[in-house]
C-alpha cells in the first residue's frame, strides 16, 4: 500500500478551522468539492469548510471534529493522472500554483480541472525532483496518496 507511515515523506498537516493560511486550504476546499461536499474556493478555513469537513468525516465514518488531520485527508485525496478532469484536479494544479516562483498567476500552471500535458509535467517533474531523496515516490504522473501528501504538506515549496 502506498500511504505507509514507515516512508519518510513529510507527515500529513493539521489543519484546524480558522486556519489563516491559504496553503493548503485552497487545495482542501477542491478536494471537499471533489467527494462532493461543496466548499467555496476562498483559501479560509472559515465555518462553511468546517461544516463540510464534519460531514465528510461523518460520512466516511471518521473522528468528527473539523479537524483536517491525516485520516481525513487520507479519505479525502482523488488519485488522479492524464486525462482525469474536474476538483481534484484543481487541487493538484492549485499546489503547483502554490510553488510557482514567479508571482504572477499567469506564468504558473493554470488551474482549469484538465489533467492534461502540462500538469503530467509538472506531476513527474515534481515526482523526479522527490524520487532522488525518496525512493517510495514513483514517477509514474499519478498523484495518489504518497503524491499527494508531498505535495499538501509543502515539500519543495519555496
Amino acid at each position: 500500500m502506498e500511504d505507509v507511515a514507515t516512508d519518510s515523506i513529510r507527515p500529513w498537516p493539521v489543519v484546524p478551522q480558522g486556519y489563516a493560511l491559504e496553503h493548503p486550504v485552497r487545495t482542501l476546499q477542491y478536494l471537499l468539492r471533489a467527494r462532493n461536499h461543496p466548499a467555496t474556493v476562498n483559501g479560509h478555513f472559515d465555518t462553511a469548510t468546517e461544516g463540510a469537513v464534519r460531514a465528510f468525516q461523518q460520512e466516511k465514518k471518521l473522528s468528527v471534529d473539523g479537524i483536517v488531520g491525516p485520516k481525513t485527508w487520507a479519505a479525502l485525496v482523488v488519485t488522479v493522472k492524464k486525462g482525469s478532469t474536474g476538483d481534484a484536479v484543481r487541487g493538484v494544479q492549485e499546489e503547483f500554483q502554490y510553488r510557482n516562483e514567479s508571482g504572477d498567476p499567469s506564468l504558473g500552471l493554470q488551474i482549469d480541472g484538465i489533467f492534461g500535458p502540462k500538469t503530467d509535467e509538472a506531476v513527474r517533474g515534481f515526482q523526479e525532483a522527490l524520487a532522488t531523496s525518496y525512493p517510495e515516490v514513483l514517477v509514474d504522473g499519478i498523484v495518489g496518496p504518497i503524491t499527494w501528501r508531498a505535495l499538501v504538506s509543502g515539500m519543495l515549496s519555496f
